[in-house]
């Protein structure tokens, strides 16, 4: 049974949508919408403006990354070339900054609509870690987190959190880049070596990986388990139910 031992891994960081909360299923369909809805009625005979693909285009283009970087990537896929506008655009808006605005707009009204719930596997880890002496820590691109953390009832069993408000306050990349583990683990006192990253989304698995940390873990809820190892997943597993731990954290190291 694949297993974190705690007298090598001191904290974990967990990212949110799909790991700690159910809403990865959320952002897709709202990426969809939003996309379908921009598309719609452009050349059929075009390949660039067919329907978003949840499996193929929002695993690849969009899953993990920042809001509007996902909006860039999706874009170039098609060979799509849009302004990027301003943050004062209305939703839809042909622009970057409106379609970032729309899907942000539909997301919320869907989870205002249906609530927000935790993994059950995912609520019992972080109990048992939390119980031997782990420290742990929650990040995500979004600037919604808390929001989603707290209404799942959540917040409390992670020591740091950060998010989208951070990374525009400091100015940090969205993953790929690491920067937004590395800020995680600086403000748990952790080096990266002695932490480990839980992650389903591809370009989470890459930042782990480039962040040189400890132990990287892949959720795979969408069948993905080869590309998430290639990118470098040390453990994939389909449900955290699967993990074991074992040890405890030594004292010195809390």
């Amino acid at each position: 049974m694949p297993t974190i031992d705690l007298t090598r891994i001191n904290t974990v960081i967990f990212d949110t949508d799909g790991v700690v909360t159910d809403t990865a299923r959320v952002h897709a369909a709202a990426w969809k919408h939003v996309f379908d809805t921009f598309m719609r009625g452009r050349s059929e005979s075009d390949d660039r403006w067919a329907p978003f693909d949840i499996r193929e285009d929002y695993l690849s283009f969009v899953d993990g990354r920042p809001r509007l970087d996902g909006v860039r990537t999706f874009l170039a896929s098609r060979g799509i070339t849009l302004p990027e506008g301003e943050p004062s655009d209305p939703p839809g808006a042909p622009t970057v900054h409106g379609l970032g605005m729309a899907k942000d707009q539909f997301f919320l009204g869907q989870v205002e609509r249906d609530g927000v719930s935790a993994f059950p596997s995912t609520v019992l880890l972080l109990h048992d870690l939390r119980h031997r002496g782990c420290r742990t820590a929650v990040v995500s691109a979004s600037r919604h987190c808390r929001q989603m953390v707290l209404a799942a009832g959540v917040v409390h069993l992670f020591d740091v959190l950060v998010d989208g408000n951070d990374m525009a306050r400091r100015k940090l990349p969205g993953k790929p880049d690491p920067a937004l583990f590395l800020e995680a683990a600086a403000r748990l006192g952790a080096p990266p070596g002695k932490t480990a990253i839980i992650e389903d989304a591809l370009p989470g698995v890459e930042a782990g990986r480039r962040g040189g940390f400890g132990l990287v873990i892949a959720v795979d809820r969408t069948g993905q388990g080869g590309a998430l190892a290639e990118r470098g997943a040390d453990i994939v597993v389909t449900d955290l139910a699967e993990l074991a731990i074992s040890g405890r954290v030594p004292a010195d190291a809390r």
